[in-house]
């Protein structure tokens, strides 16, 4: 009865990765570099604990609904814990600068890598996402920092804003009442667009209550925030993963 309850492995899969760069089909993620920028030129935010609600929407339209809880000190390790029905845990990710895994305690089945790109190659239920980005959305930072502004427009009720980010991928945004209300790569059929609304403060902090992630002109998750925590310690226990040795890794 309770495997029944749970999300299958590609599609807890899906939702962790999703999150890291707002998209499951490797939305806004540039391509995997073998080169990584040193520790001292990272910029490094205080500690940070997020509880939210991820909700994924499958091929057919059916809805999953998944509590998530973030631990991150940014650009030095980050934990996230996914839970289905009834509290069980369904999905567990930790990565440090000396590797990542992510662990399906239900599956009994793991990934594995190094690098800031988590993910397996070549697998588009697994794309390889930035993790970095991971704890952006709460921090409030919507748009890649240090992006080059390429153009300007006012267009029905939004500042239209054309950027090149520094991966050199290309991005617009919306802005409406100082807010950045969507913020899309691509056009047409193609366009991945992620959209924020419910703005307030998170411990001073502005940042969208509620996202949406559409590709295609289809959502295919949703996120709402629940509670951000800032500058609170973390016991060694958060950095700490354990992977059994029964459990079949994926992607080699």
């Amino acid at each position: 009865m309770l495997a029944r309850l749970l999300p299958s492995l590609s599609f807890i899969a899906a939702a962790c990765l999703a999150f890291t760069l707002f998209g499951c089909a490797g939305v806004f993620a540039p391509a995997p570099s073998t080169s990584r920028a040193p520790a001292a030129e990272m910029p490094v935010r205080d500690s940070l604990r997020a509880k939210f609600v991820l909700t994924v929407v499958d091929s057919t339209g059916k809805d999953q609904e998944l509590d998530a809880v973030l631990f991150a000190v940014p650009h030095l390790r980050y934990r996230m814990e996914l839970t289905g029905p009834m509290g069980v845990g369904v999905a567990s990710l930790l990565w440090t600068s000396d590797g990542w895994n992510m662990v399906f305690p239900t599956e009994k089945k793991y990934i594995a890598g190094v690098g800031y790109m988590v993910g397996i190659v070549g697998d588009n239920t697994m794309p390889m996402v930035p993790i970095h980005q991971m704890a952006d959305i709460f921090d409030g930072i919507l748009v890649p920092e240090n992006s080059e502004v390429l153009a300007e427009s006012d267009s029905a009720g939004f500042h239209v804003v054309k950027v090149r980010a520094p991966s050199g991928m290309m991005f617009t945004y919306g802005k409406q009442g100082g807010d950045v209300a969507w913020l899309m790569r691509g056009s047409g059929d193609n366009a991945e667009v992620l959209r924020f609304s419910d703005f307030k403060e998170f411990e001073g902090v502005r940042a969208p209550g509620y996202v949406t992630f559409e590709a295609g002109g289809k959502t295919f998750m949703k996120m709402r925030i629940k509670k951000v925590a800032r500058n609170k310690p973390f016991s060694l226990g958060t950095w700490r993963l354990n992977v059994p040795k029964t459990y079949k890794r994926i992607g080699g």
